[in-house]
Parts: C-alpha cells; structure tokens; sequence
C-alpha cells in the first residue's frame, strides 16, 4: 500500500496548477486515478494535459476503490464531499475551508474516528521551509512576546497562474451552481444562527474564510510552539464591499495583541503576506510569495539588537515547494502513521476565530 490509489475532486484553478501535476510529479507515492469535475471543458484539459482519466461526478471518481481523495470542490461542497469519501473508506485530504462551522467539522471528526482514517486540511504554509524553520528559531518566549502582525494584500491569483497549464471553462449546469451557493447560504446561516448581512456574508465567506484563514492558522502554529494559549478577539471589520478584513485578538490578558487583514486589490499585480512577531529584543518575520509561484523561496528574517548593535539576518533554509511536502505528509500519515500535520481540529479552531471576528463586525454596525 505504499502508493496510493488517489482521485481528485475539483478541477479548478489550485488542482490544476498544484495538485494534479504535483500528484503526477509524485508517482511514486500516488497512483492518479482519475479526476471529477462536472465542467466538460474541464475535464478534456485535463485527460488531454496529463493523461489522466476524468469523470464528471465524485461518485464515479469514489466507486473506483480510491485509497485516497483529494477535495479541491467548491468550499460549500467540502463537508459532504469529505462524508462520503470517509464513508467509502477513503483518507482524505481537503482543501480549506474544511468548513464553515465547527458544528459540520464535528461531523467529519465523528465520521473520521468511526472509519479510522486519515483526514488533513490544506494549509500548506504548514510545510513551507520558512515556517518550518521559523517555529525552531523564535527569538523569545511567552513571556517577552509584545505584538504578531498579519499584513496582507492579494490581487487574487491572475498574475501569477498565466504561466501556468490551465483551461476552465464557463459550462458548468446552472443548476449545480445554484445548487452550491444555496448550500454556501444555508451553512453559513448555519454557523452563525441567523443570515448575514450581503456584506458580512462576503467577508466571512472571501476575505476571512478563504484568504486570511492561512493566516490564522500559520499564527496558531507559532503561538503553539510559544505556549501562548488562544486570546479574546477584540475587534473585526470587513470592508471593501467583502473584499478587506480585518481583526484583533487580544493575547496573554493584555501584554500582546495580535492584529490581522487582508485586502484583495483586484486590478493590481502585487503580493505582499507578511507574518511578523516582536518580542522585548527581536522580531521574526515571515514573507510569504504568491502560493501560486512554485520554488519562490518565502523570506525569512531575524533582527536582534546588541546594545546599540542591530543585526538583521536573513535565513533561506531550503527550495522545497509547501504544496509537494504536504501531499508528502498526507501519504506518510497513512503509509507510515506519522502525525496529521493539520487536523479538522485545527481548523475546527480557525474557524470558530474567523466566526468571532465576523460577530464582533457585526456588533459594530
């Protein structure tokens, strides 16, 4: 059972750049069955592209006795998705959102336990060679952590992707799509117990629960490694017609803050994500590429002060792409029992911040 027998659901823009040819790169460790996508045009790109056989629905993708899925659907399709591969006895890797509540993730965590399963969300920055190095290398401690600044702004992913081997095309039954945006109104309203306004229901859904979500998880991580147990939110504000949000936690009963945004600026071709720790005497600062541009090495910096002495160090541990590593995890955890590097759990917690966020958002309105 060293490769896996691996299908993919969804062929949309991260599958076909990332995890259709990264599984293909990886044929050692996965055997590509097939691919599902109810998109036509879809479909022949992509059996035409990398020889791999498409399906037009997941159910005929999941009656191929997969070892494994990969769920790249539309967000508001993930939960019932990730059910029925965990009911069929796969393992499952799913992008994020893994969901919009933590009720639904409760489900696929029941689901996963009875079936004794593997189930991995799709926060690569987990794996990226920076983050990695960084969480060994942090400059102070819980007790001399001050401020973590989140800053980030996206045009989205069309800059970076014209290179790129990709067809999608417009041919989509309408009836599935309303089906999905249905779905995306009735799990949110879900979540929060109550519909959302037009505006918080696109921050919540665009700006928090897909853009700033690896955010969030990537600070968890190294606020994990720190001891720092998880703070108060304190303030949120979704802008920019839903394309801009924004939050603050409060950590340690007031001795740090954690502040966070993120801004799609549609018609400019620029990427900035940047994580940054201050501690009493050095900051730790992450600055992250488009995820979309493959061996662009994320920058890693340390500044510490000597006295009157700054010194500011520049570490480059390695060229590895996140997007490979984690699907390198994903088969470890099931071939070789290695730890889930990120859990329904973990975004069981992201999640329920986005929320908190988003609420206090709307007590300000």
């Amino acid at each position: 059972m060293s490769r896996l027998r691996v299908g993919v659901i969804g062929a949309g823009t991260i599958s076909q750049v990332e995890h259709i040819p990264n599984l293909v790169a990886l044929g050692d460790l996965f055997e590509l069955v097939g691919v599902a996508d109810p998109s036509a045009t879809a479909r022949q790109f992509v059996t035409a592209t990398w020889g791999v056989p498409c399906f037009k629905t997941p159910d005929a993708l999941l009656d191929r006795k997969l070892d494994a899925v990969v769920i790249a659907a539309p967000d508001p399709l993930h939960h019932e998705l990730v059910m029925a591969a965990l009911a069929r006895g796969s393992h499952v890797f799913c992008e994020k959102p893994l969901c919009y509540s933590p009720e639904e993730i409760a489900d696929i965590i029941a689901a996963r336990d009875k079936a004794g399963r593997v189930v991995q969300v799709g926060y690569m920055k987990r794996f990226d060679p920076a983050y990695r190095h960084a969480i060994t290398v942090l400059p102070g401690t819980a007790k001399t952590l001050r401020y973590v600044s989140v800053e980030v702004n996206d045009p989205d992913a069309w800059p970076f992707i014209a290179h790129s081997r990709t067809k999608f095309g417009n041919d989509v039954p309408d009836a599935l799509k309303q089906a999905a945006v249905n779905k995306k109104r009735a799990q949110v309203e879900a979540a929060f117990g109550k519909p959302l306004s037009k505006l918080a229901f696109s921050g919540y859904t665009s700006a928090y629960s897909s853009s700033l979500i690896h955010d969030v998880n990537a600070v968890h991580g190294l606020l994990d490694a720190l001891g720092v147990p998880d703070g108060e939110v304190v303030g949120g504000q979704i802008f920019a017609n839903g394309a801009g949000g924004q939050g603050t936690v409060r950590l340690l009963d007031g001795q740090a803050v954690w502040t966070m945004s993120h801004l799609t600026v549609p018609k400019l071709a620029d990427y900035k994500e940047r994580i940054s720790l201050y501690f009493d005497d050095a900051i730790l600062e992450l600055e992250f590429p488009s995820p979309y541009l493959n061996h662009h090495p994320t920058r890693l910096t340390l500044k510490k002060s000597d006295g009157y002495t700054l010194s500011s160090d520049e570490i480059r541990p390695g060229y590895q792409e996140a997007f490979v590593e984690e699907l390198r995890g994903f088969h470890a955890s099931i071939v070789n029992g290695e730890p889930v590097v990120n859990l329904p759990e973990h975004a069981a917690r992201d999640q329920k911040l986005l929320i908190g966020l988003t609420r206090r958002y709307l007590e300000t309105i």
